[in-house]
């Protein structure tokens, strides 16, 4: 059995009498949902997928003394920032990508059927196209055991666990629904003829907005799936078609400009400027001038005070996710954070969804704010019982509810009105900006973020409900 281990996970336990040939270690950053991996036999190496900030690989090789030979994508991901150039570049590894890609810089072509090996492995390259064209799979094979049956599967964006990948991601360059006949004919024609036994390890889990209803664990196999993925059961291609290209949500406006960086490679991230401390008189200056004041602290801090008007995304979430969702990548940023571990994290995972304009950050943090005169704001927090009095009570006039429709159609409160975090600034143009509002998620992640736009939108009488959705239905009936 291979020496398999999951990032933050235990390893799987393997039989005394049996001899490890293949090192396989899934990398997952719940940030992004989104799960790497290396593998290695013999002292040669792969990795696959790998995000931008790329030292955990070069630790992962160095230790395990494996030289890295080849980096390989699934596909030119959109959701965030690959680190396959620099990677290639610091290891003398080939990028490899399926032969339709249309990176901008020198890569090996990938085609139906070819075969990388490194020590005992085997890696068959499997033409997968649907989530975007030149989309692969790659069943891994450690020849020690077998040479006909794959230990497990990478199905990158294509298959899932509970879900399949998204055929609407490529805009103009392809139609959904000629995408979603390709996924079906790579689903059935490819992975669903490997064996039940064979093992799935995709590219994303659960919170991605690549899928529609990813499950939160991390692998399954061909059979588990077979049997409980809806997209796999039986049906006609073109229901699935039409499965997979109604009621899609909508994919962030970051999407599109991480897939231009990703095929012509990005920068490395030594290149980035150096994060320069700054007075809180040049932080206020810098953000009349129209510089984006991130707050990553947790939302308690936040609420407690912080400057008015910044935009505030919890390092705790999807802070990269929704940073890329909710920031032009032409803006400047100074962050607010804890500490200086806490301004690296914030910047690195800046990087991973593209964007590098990091001006600085504030010296001090919020206590040289307030230490320099300068005001600071207070964002009311409620408990979930306390909005339904109010809400009785006729002291609330609105209820923002910032989930996704989807989310909404699962159940909501009766008089609040759905105002999607990705377009709460359109529909805060709709509401007197003196009015009583309460902001609503699922948790209290989202809600927080939402105050913080409606604040820099004018609102001056701003509740966020703590607990969320979530909260609000273990409430007791009345």
């Amino acid at each position: 059995m291979p020496n398999l281990r999951f990032a933050n996970s235990e390893s799987v336990p393997r039989s005394p009498c049996t001899i490890p040939t293949m090192h396989f270690e899934q990398f997952y950053l719940s940030c992004l949902a989104h799960a790497s991996y290396f593998i290695g036999s013999d002292g040669e190496a792969v990795v696959v997928d790998p995000r931008r900030d790329i030292d955990i690989y070069l630790d992962e090789a160095s230790r395990h003394g494996f030289t890295i030979k080849y980096v390989i994508e699934t596909h030119l991901h959109a959701d965030f920032v690959s680190g396959h150039r620099e990677l290639a570049a610091r290891t003398g590894a080939r990028v490899v990508f399926g032969a339709a890609a249309p990176a901008k810089f020198d890569f090996l072509a990938a085609h139906d059927g070819d075969e990388l090996h490194i020590g005992n492995v085997t890696l068959r390259l499997l033409q997968t196209p649907g989530h975007t064209p030149e989309s692969i799979s790659i069943a891994v094979f450690d020849n020690t055991i077998s040479t006909t049956v794959p230990y497990g599967v990478l199905t990158g964006d294509v298959l899932f666990i509970g879900d399949v990948g998204r055929p609407d991601l490529l805009g103009s360059r392809m139609s959904a629904t000629e995408l979603a006949g390709m996924l079906y004919d790579s689903l059935h024609e490819k992975l669903l003829k490997l064996s039940d036994e064979v093992r799935v390890f995709p590219a994303h889990g659960a919170g991605s907005l690549c899928g529609r209803n990813i499950s939160s664990e991390r692998t399954s196999t061909i059979g588990h799936e077979r049997r409980f993925n809806y997209a796999l059961q039986p049906m006609a291609r073109e229901e699935f078609i039409r499965l997979m290209t109604t009621d899609l949500p909508e994919a962030p406006g970051y999407f599109s400009r991480d897939a231009q960086i990703n095929m012509e490679g990005a920068p490395p991230l030594e290149q980035l400027q150096t994060l320069e401390p700054l007075s809180p008189e040049r932080v206020q200056t810098f953000q009349k001038e129209g510089v984006v004041v991130l707050d990553t602290r947790d939302s308690a801090q936040y609420a407690n005070g912080h400057i008015p008007g910044s935009l505030h995304i919890a390092l705790s979430g999807q802070f990269a996710s929704w940073a890329g969702t909710l920031i032009r990548p032409s803006s400047s940023i100074v962050l607010i954070a804890e500490d200086e571990e806490k301004l690296h994290e914030a910047r690195t995972r800046l990087a991973r969804v593209g964007l590098d304009r990091v001006a600085g950050y504030l010296n001090g943090g919020i206590l040289g704010w307030h230490d320099a005169g300068l005001p600071l704001r207070v964002t009311e927090q409620i408990p979930a019982e306390e909005l339904r009095h109010r809400i009785a009570d006729g002291l609330i006039d609105r209820v923002l509810d910032v989930r996704r429709p989807a989310e909404w159609e699962t159940g909501h409160i009766a008089s609040a009105h759905n105002a999607p975090l990705n377009h709460l600034s359109e529909e805060a143009r709709k509401v007197d900006p003196h009015a009583r509002v309460a902001v609503i998620c699922a948790g209290g992640f989202r809600s927080a973020i939402g105050c913080s736009i409606l604040e820099t939108s004018g609102f001056d009488r701003i509740s966020n409900v703590v607990g969320g959705m979530a909260a609000w239905t273990k409430l007791p009936a009345t």
